[in-house]
């Protein structure tokens, strides 16, 4: 039971489900779209940029797992920090993570549209995506482009997949992830068997005027592809196995995930070399794969279609991800009394989140008329700011909790957190710095969606912690003995 009464969720993913939900996050849009602009700002480094995310995010990935094992909850980091900061504080991570989530759920869906209307113009069956007109709608005379009116179904799609069924969800990331590993597998196998891959694509590794400051902003641009590893955290509960199988799906889908975005951008900037693939930009992988794979096939017609293909299977598996992460997400801060506490209510039928999955749909649909590059950049920013408090949450916990049980210990602490505090901070400056300059909207908005949820949270805590008229929970709450209503809920408990 939930601390409302209601059903709490059943755990029925497995590992490998759990490792899918990350790897469908991290090798998503990312790899497909990312790419170009990575090339673009730092040349052949683009290599590092990948590279170096992967050691940034591996800092806090121990600390997801530490906690994660500690505390077997749904919510992702913000079921950890309500249990160690005081509620102002949880509440802001709770809130920026979950808009984050949305936000990188518009984005995916953008990112999904395009490619399947290459997709379709491959076959024959629409004129190229540039060309293809608005859509009318049949009740009202207006039309919609074509791509905001494909962001909107794909996104209309996946809401009703997730409300109804949180294991068929599962399973269809599961089958999406493997498509699009095996079809980038196919990419590198033909691309460095192919006489066009040379090593000489990365001399100079910085050309012209770019430094090695220049990996700064795309590592800022590009963080959003690895966010994955929280979405694994946000489902803990429908996990069977949490303790064990979480820091362990953790650890699996970074790994492969950091492999192969290494092999992939490897065979792009040798094969096509890192001007052509800037050039191309957001079909940069789909431009190499095009230049070296078979052409003249039949049904696949050349290897820009399989790539092609490829992204929409990346998009859509991301997409699905985020909106289980960020229904989970609102889920846990509606049981907590950091949101009106129908949000943490299993529907009775589905047994869903069904609240806070529409919930969350709401915000994601109108978010698809965002420029796709603000709808990144806000993302990457919220979940920069996410994992610094998330870190800073495994010292204090540490620090007040030393004899809490903990299957997983991170090695060499405090240096992990430290080291991912420091690191996520500096990502954040460079690109706060980078969007003053650029992207303007996606402070704006950003800015205006943190008062928001100040001005919600003073509403709610005026309200005594939701319609309940429950408490909040606290920071005290983290040191307290176990209760009945944690147990049933399966929340964390000291065990030592």
């Amino acid at each position: 039971m939930s601390s409302h009464g209601e059903r709490a969720p059943e755990a029925e993913l497995g590992l490998l489900d759990a490792t899918m939900i990350g790897m469908g996050a991290m090798i998503g849009a990312g790899i497909f779209v990312l790419t170009g602009l990575a090339a673009e700002l730092s040349g052949p480094a683009a290599i590092f940029v990948f590279a170096l995310n992967g050691v940034v995010t591996a800092f806090t990935g121990l600390s997801y797992a530490e906690l994660a094992s500690a505390i077997p909850k749904s919510g992702g980091g913000y079921a950890f920090v309500r249990e160690v900061f005081a509620d102002l504080q949880s509440f802001l991570m709770g809130w920026m993570l979950w808009f984050a989530y949305m936000i990188a759920g518009a984005l995916y869906a953008l990112g999904f549209a395009p490619n399947f209307l290459e997709l379709l113009h491959v076959y024959g069956i629409v004129p190229p995506p540039g060309e293809v007109g608005a859509v009318a709608l049949p009740v009202v005379d207006v039309g919609i482009p074509a791509g905001v009116g494909l962001a909107f179904s794909a996104v209309l799609l996946f809401v009703a997949l997730n409300a109804v069924s949180t294991a068929a969800s599962g399973s269809i990331e599961t089958i999406f992830t493997a498509t699009k590993v095996t079809i980038l597998m196919v990419f590198v196998g033909f691309g460095v068997t192919s006489p066009m891959f040379t090593t000489a694509e990365f001399q100079p590794l910085f050309p012209g005027d770019k430094t090695a400051f220049s990996i700064l902003p795309a590592m800022g641009l590009t963080f959003i592809a690895f966010e994955g590893y929280d979405l694994i955290t946000t489902v803990t509960e429908e996990v069977k196995n949490p303790r064990e199988n979480i820091p362990k799906a953790i650890f699996v889908s970074l790994a492969v995930t950091v492999v192969v975005y290494l092999l992939v951008v490897t065979v792009a900037i040798g094969t096509l070399g890192a001007s052509g693939l800037a050039e191309a930009g957001e079909a940069g992988i789909a431009a190499a794969a095009t230049e070296f794979m078979p052409t003249g096939l039949p049904v696949i017609k050349n290897g820009g279609a399989v790539i092609v293909f490829g992204a929409v299977f990346s998009t859509l598996t991301a997409l699905n991800a985020v909106v289980i992460a960020s229904s989970r997400v609102a889920f846990s801060m509606g049981r907590e009394g950091q949101l009106l506490p129908r949000f943490g209510q299993i529907h009775h039928r589905f047994g869903t989140p069904f609240i806070a999955i529409v919930s969350s749909a709401i915000v994601m649909l109108g978010s698809v008329v965002l420029p796709t590059q603000s709808a990144g950049n806000m993302s990457s920013l919220f979940f920069l700011l996410s994992f610094v408090v998330v870190n800073g949450a495994v010292i204090k916990l540490r620090r007040e909790r030393p004899n809490m049980r903990r299957p997983y210990e991170m090695p060499f602490y405090p240096l992990p957190p430290i080291l991912g505090i420091v690191l996520n901070l500096v990502l954040t400056g460079v690109l706060i710095s980078f969007l003053v300059r650029t992207d303007p909207l996606a402070l704006i908005l950003s800015a205006g969606w943190i008062i928001l949820g100040v001005i919600a949270y003073v509403a709610l805590d005026r309200r005594g912690g939701g319609e309940s008229g429950e408490p909040t929970a606290t920071a005290a709450a983290a040191d307290h003995e176990p209760t009945p209503t944690d147990s049933e809920r399966g929340a964390v408990t000291d065990e030592d």
